[in-house]
């Protein structure tokens, strides 16, 4: 069965970053549970390092030998697929042995070295749209994952940068990355709400109150997944807490995108 599909909803959610054992499995199991409601499929999904914080003492995670492990122990207890961004070319071959997903952080999607080198491992790849590009852009990026061997590609749209601390939705980019690039489109509702910069101390704010609507509007629009960051209590979140879903929130919100997804596709 694909992790990635356009005929059933799939559903990416996890915390930003890995944090302790007791954490990462209590947000699994909870998302274990939910699992069974989403046809397409739920993949956890956490960092092991999040390279692009935009302070130098800013938490950025375990790090990949401990992310690993903790990832692994994820996945055995729970028994979902996971997936982690890769930061450099050289982390992918190890990634590879414990994720089912390897992820290309906007930012980094036109690296080509680091594309190849994930598709390299022939697991599958899911490339963010960098906020400044055009739909039609992003067709470069999975062309060089799945010429390297991508077991399957995906690409996922966050937003466009609208001035400098706001990020901007166009529900026509769903169709647009389709027809370009070929591969299931996934929205990342928590991250479209981020206000990169704009929070307390130069650290990045959000405004999470728009998640649903968001989330809602891009199943409507046609996009195949969804991505949602979520914690049990994101205002104590070591990342990016203004922009994650409250993890008792979830389940709910997933029953309304189910039925418009339905709906939009009936």
């Amino acid at each position: 069965m694909p992790l990635f599909r356009s005929d059933a909803l799939f559903v990416i959610a996890g915390p930003c970053v890995l944090e302790d054992d007791r954490l990462n499995l209590g947000v699994a199991e909870a998302l274990a549970a939910i699992a069974p409601r989403v046809p397409g499929g739920l993949i956890f999904k956490a960092s092991f390092d999040k390279a692009n914080r935009s302070n130098a003492g800013a938490h950025r995670g375990p790090g990949l030998d401990e992310g690993l492990k903790k990832l692994e122990r994820v996945k055995r207890e729970s028994g979902l697929p996971v997936l982690t961004d890769v930061h450099l070319p050289e982390q992918c071959a190890a990634v590879a042995q414990v994720a089912d997903v390897l992820q290309i952080p906007a930012f980094l999607c036109r690296q080509t070295d680091l594309l190849e080198a994930a598709g390299a491992t022939g697991k599958a790849v899911n490339v963010k749209k960098g906020q400044w590009m055009h739909p039609e852009g992003m067709r470069g990026a999975v062309d060089k994952v799945r010429g390297a061997g991508a077991g399957e590609s995906a690409v996922t749209d966050r937003g466009t940068f609208f001035g400098y601390g706001d990020l901007v939705v166009d529900m026509r980019d769903f169709a647009r990355l389709r027809e370009s690039c070929g591969v299931p489109v996934i929205f990342d509702a928590t991250h479209s709400v981020q206000r990169p910069g704009q929070g307390s101390g130069g650290s990045s704010g959000g405004a999470r109150e728009f998640i649903p609507p968001l989330a809602l509007a891009a199943v409507a629009a046609g996009a195949d997944g969804l991505f949602l960051e979520t914690h049990p209590d994101p205002d104590r979140a070591p990342s990016d807490g203004p922009n994650m879903l409250p993890l008792n929130q979830l389940s709910a919100l997933l029953d309304r995108v189910l039925a418009v997804w339905s709906a939009a596709r009936a």
